[in-house]
């Protein structure tokens, strides 16, 4: 169960790193009390799966979930680049995150 909270944790923190985006500093409501609450929801599962993952591993895969997560959704939906260069440092991410998956 570890495991999905933390995957669970990772994908909030896509939220609110792209809800970020649209609080406009926080000055427009709705984003940012999606944001805020996607910011909830993500630290309270990340410290749920911490009772019982290393936090070494666990804060390292759930930031690369949202790190890896918010630069894709920012590749597709938002027009952002998509150089080579760019997808292998994601593709390097997601095999550091299967690294510490396989390892744990």
């Amino acid at each position: 169960m570890a495991w999905f909270y933390l995957v669970l944790a990772g994908l909030f923190e896509i939220g609110w790193a792209v809800g970020l985006k649209y609080t406009v500093g926080f000055t427009r409501l709705l984003p940012s009390l999606w944001t805020l609450a996607a910011m909830a929801l993500s630290f309270m599962l990340l410290s749920q799966a911490l009772k019982t993952l290393p936090i070494g591993t666990a804060y390292a895969i759930w930031t690369g979930i949202g790190a890896a997560g918010t630069a894709l959704f920012g590749m597709l939906f938002l027009g952002e680049p998509r150089e080579v260069a760019r997808l292998l440092c994601l593709l390097l991410i997601l095999a550091g995150i299967a690294g510490l998956k396989m390892s744990a």
